[in-house]
């Protein structure tokens, strides 16, 4: 099993219950603070939060306030698989809640995390061995912010 570490400024506390308050099957397991040796090479008061370890949907996180000195970019992002069109809504309204919606299902929360939100059937589709069906999925997709599974199914049927 591995843990992902997410690096935040001072936001690793109200990251995890943010993402906590999201997910089903989710919870925060448990809170360091830096101790007053830490002091002068992190940065941090003594007793300010250091890393949250939590918890979702069995994989296991670990928010860190670091610093500044790293931010999130796009090069990572977390894809949550939705099984209709209504998990896709809940999980992009939820998300870009003070975030910014991007293109083809992407999108970044308000604390600059990136995510992708796709259908599960989006794969299969992508994989078809009928490039025409491919080519009007992908021509589709490329319209969209959040993912319409209805608009993607007509452009796979109708190729």
């Amino acid at each position: 099993m591995f843990t992902t570490c997410l690096w935040y400024d001072n936001e690793a506390e109200e990251a995890a219950k943010f993402y906590t308050g999201i997910f089903k099957d989710s919870k925060i397991v448990s809170t360091m603070r830096y101790p007053k040796a830490a002091e002068a090479v992190a940065g941090k008061p003594a007793g300010s939060v250091m890393t949250v370890d939590f918890i979702i949907m069995g994989q296991q996180f670990m928010a860190l306030n670091g610093g500044p000195e790293f931010t999130f970019n796009e090069s990572v992002s977390l894809v949550i698989t939705c099984a209709d069109q209504q998990e896709i809504d809940y999980y992009w309204e939820r998300l870009t809640e003070g975030g910014e919606e991007s293109a083809c299902g992407w999108l970044k929360d308000k604390f600059g995390l990136s995510w992708q939100v796709v259908p599960s059937r989006l794969n299969d589709m992508l994989r078809d061995g009928n490039q025409d069906k491919v080519e009007a999925v992908m021509a589709a997709l490329l319209e969209m912010s959040k993912l319409d599974i209805a608009a993607l199914e007509s452009a796979y049927a109708s190729a």
